[in-house]
């Protein structure tokens, strides 16, 4: 039966898949999907897609930081990737003195590029099958406990397999980063190799007002104008290899790098993105989506719309916080409008309706035999039940992760001296150190105290039972009267957790662990997040495993059509055309121009997201796009949509032609598709990129970068 099924799964992955939905593993592309990319207007090969014997387009593409995507553009390691990728470096690099996360930056010469501490790149070095090694060792560990639960021994066993695996294949490839993962929903498993590069150096960005046009007001929506590209460089030692920052290092050569489109595209023109998109639930059950919705989605809208209003008015009032806080705002802001956004494509598309109706027929499917309904029987029951025992606990994790953990800071700090043991020297004390340093270049003590004062305040309206409240609530009520701010106030007052020299105060001071405000507040938050987590346990072993059946009913139902594997961070190609779309009785145009651009700026006094500086509109208005200019249309194209399919992780993947020329960037989805993480719908998702030659026109004529213009190849 094992090895029947793992065939099964083998044949659901090189099945023939739609042309505008998937996100496929690059080296397991067949002939015929192959066929099918070719009849769209594709020109390589699989084996140019993907080689470990020679260059191919997977080497010229960059997992960006384990957060993003990039492509290399130059011999010389050259990275395009998003401006919203790039931000945290950029917004790191920045002061009020010299603030280029405002003004911009351009690095003339070589000598100028700006190295970003703690940025990497890794480039794939290939990706082998391990899942008949894994299975076969569950399989073992099933036979010596016959008496346990399937569900409970693989919760149990499958990571302690997986990271046995991982490490025998690390220790035999020196040099390199191997990642064992898994594949639909744990029915198979592969390892990837990497090699990765930690000397990283900002080259170019362009003015926060165009790498973030639009901003909040127009995150996930068409049309766009946004600007979303910054440009960075790979540096390595002299033979070539990684190695960490030093002025000896030198550029990177590359074996293979992206070549640049100029002739651009057209309606129905091929286009493909490669990247590393990071996670989606397409497989997920009715009570997960709805779990998604109404549990887990409702905390990160309420909770960080609650600490935004806070954290903008203290960045409105001084730019040196607005800088310290301005990629903590945008990372937190992005999946606050993704989350209001998913919960209402779900509803208008109803896809929990279409999702029961795909449960019924799995139903009647294994209902015919009686071999699937002994495996799959009881599957359902099993997932309704027990999604439904954790329903609360996880309504209240959510809530109390958004506002403890991800909300109010000062329990970072706090949290890591108290798990620091008392020895000063330490390897953990001296990492400790080492973060706090980090921490605090970017934190301001008041704008987290008045956090504080919300969110406590939030937290007990939104999660009432007194069963869910962390220990502070106890101090709060006993000694404060229930005044949250007071409580707040005195713990900012009387606390070392302001500075890095926090650590060496309670190395010096351990009593301070027992009296500490800051400390005693943290102190609490773990055991009670561990607390409402254990007591769903045995309802998410039961819905892991049962999720994990689900996958393989679906996969073996349908093994005649396409089925691939849901996002996981890794490298993965998704293959359509270039597509307008309608919704709502609109119809949206392909692409944006720069008239478009001009528009939205002359808003710029009622939308505050619109400002553009004057300099740059002027720019636009001379309407001299010299050989950036569409051959088709005589303008200059801004953003363009095609139909391939991303998630979260895709930003700053390319988009290549047929030929394997760069596009543009792949930077965001639209409004009307914003379950696509949940169900791809292909009348209306679409991928959103910035256009290649908008980019080198901003480099060009804005930036004055005429050696950048000139390393890049058409």
């Amino acid at each position: 039966m094992k090895k029947i099924f793992l065939c099964t799964i083998l044949c659901a992955i090189t099945s023939l898949s739609r042309a505008d939905e998937g996100m496929w593993m690059l080296n397991r592309i067949d002939e015929k999907t192959a066929a099918a990319m070719k009849s769209l207007g594709l020109q390589l090969t699989p084996d140019q897609l993907y080689s470990t014997e020679h260059a191919s387009l997977k080497d010229c593409v960059v997992d960006f930081g384990d957060f993003c995507s990039g492509v290399v553009v130059s011999q010389d390691g050259l990275v395009f990737t998003n401006h919203h990728c790039g931000y945290g470096a950029i917004q790191s690099l920045s002061t009020p003195e010299d603030d280029i996360l405002t003004n911009g930056f351009v690095a003339y010469k070589r000598k100028m590029e700006r190295p970003v501490d703690g940025l990497f790149v890794k480039f794939l070095q290939r990706t082998e099958e391990c899942t008949e090694r894994i299975m076969q060792a569950l399989d073992e560990v099933y036979k010596a406990h016959p008496d346990e639960s399937k569900a409970e021994l693989s919760k149990q066993y499958t990571d302690s397999i997986m990271g046995a695996v991982e490490k025998e294949l690390q220790e035999a490839n020196p040099g390199l980063e191997c990642l064992v993962k898994r594949y639909y929903s744990s029915n198979a498993f592969y390892a990837s190799f990497y090699k990765i590069y930690r000397d990283i150096r900002l080259v170019f960005t362009a003015t926060e007002t165009l790498g973030k046009f639009g901003g909040d007001t127009d995150n996930w929506m068409w049309p766009r104008q946004t600007c979303d590209f910054s440009v960075f460089r790979i540096y390595a030692d002299k033979k070539g290899e990684p190695a960490d920052y030093s002025p000896k290092n030198v550029p990177l050569r590359c074996k293979n790098y992206a070549r640049i489109a100029m002739d651009g595209y057209q309606n129905g023109d091929f286009c493909m993105t490669v990247g590393y998109p990071g996670s989606t639930s397409r497989y997920l059950s009715s009570w997960g989506i709805d779990e998604r919705v109404n549990a887990i989605n409702v905390s990160t809208i309420q909770v960080r719309g609650k600490k935004q209003e806070v954290w903008k008015r203290f960045m409105d009032a001084d730019r040196a916080v607005g800088i310290k806080y301005a990629s903590k705002w945008a990372s937190s802001s992005n999946y606050w409008k993704n989350s209001i956004g998913m919960n209402k494509a779900i509803a208008d598309l109803e896809v929990i309706k279409q999702k029961q109706q795909l449960e019924d027929k799995v139903r009647q499917w294994y209902g015919s035999r009686a071999d699937l309904s002994e495996r799959f029987g009881e599957m359902f029951q099993k997932l309704e039940e027990a999604y439904g025992k954790r329903r609360d606990d996880v309504f209240a994790a959510g809530f109390f992760r958004e506002t403890f953990m991800r909300g109010i800071e000062i329990y970072r700090v706090a949290n890591m001296i108290n798990s620091m043991p008392q020895d000063a020297d330490s390897t953990e004390a001296a990492q400790v150190r080492s973060r706090m340093e980090s921490f605090f270049k970017d934190y301001d003590a008041k704008l987290d105290e008045a956090t504080m004062i919300a969110l406590l305040r939030n937290y007990r309206k939104q999660v009432p039972d007194k069963n869910y409240l962390p220990e502070c609530y106890n101090t709060i009520d006993s000694l404060y009267g229930g005044d949250e701010a007071a409580y707040a106030h005195d713990v900012f007052a009387r606390t070392i957790c302001l500075d890095p020299s926090a650590v060496d105060k309670v190395l010096a001071d351990s009593t301070l662990r027992d009296t500490d405000l800051g400390l005693l507040y943290a102190d609490g938050i773990p055991t009670k997040f561990q607390e409402i987590s254990g007591s769903c346990r045995d309802a998410s072993t039961i819905i892991d495993y049962n999720e994990h059946l689900l996958t393989q009913a679906l996969l073996e139902m349908d093994q005649e059509n396409p089925h691939y594997s849901d996002a996981n961070f890794t490298m993965r190609l998704s293959y359509g055309y270039i597509q307008d779309y309608t919704a709502g009785g609109t119809h949206y145009q392909y692409y944006t121009n720069a008239q478009s651009l001009l528009d939205k700026a002359a808003k710029q006094g009622e939308i505050e997201d619109y400002k553009l500086e004057d300099d740059i509109i002027s720019l636009l208005q001379k309407g001299d796009w010299g050989r950036y200019a569409d051959k088709t249309t005589g303008d200059m194209h801004l953003c363009f949509l095609s139909n391939n399919d991303i998630t979260g992780g895709n930003s700053g993947s390319p988009m290549f032609n047929g030929k394997g020329e760069l596009l543009g960037l792949a930077f965001d989805g639209n409004w009307e598709a914003m379950s696509g993480d949940i169900s791809f719908d292909s009348n209306l998702q679409r991928c959103i990129g910035v256009d290649v030659r908008f980019v080198l026109f901003v480099i060009d004529k804005w930036g004055k970068a005429k050696k950048l213009i000139k390393e890049l190849k058409p």
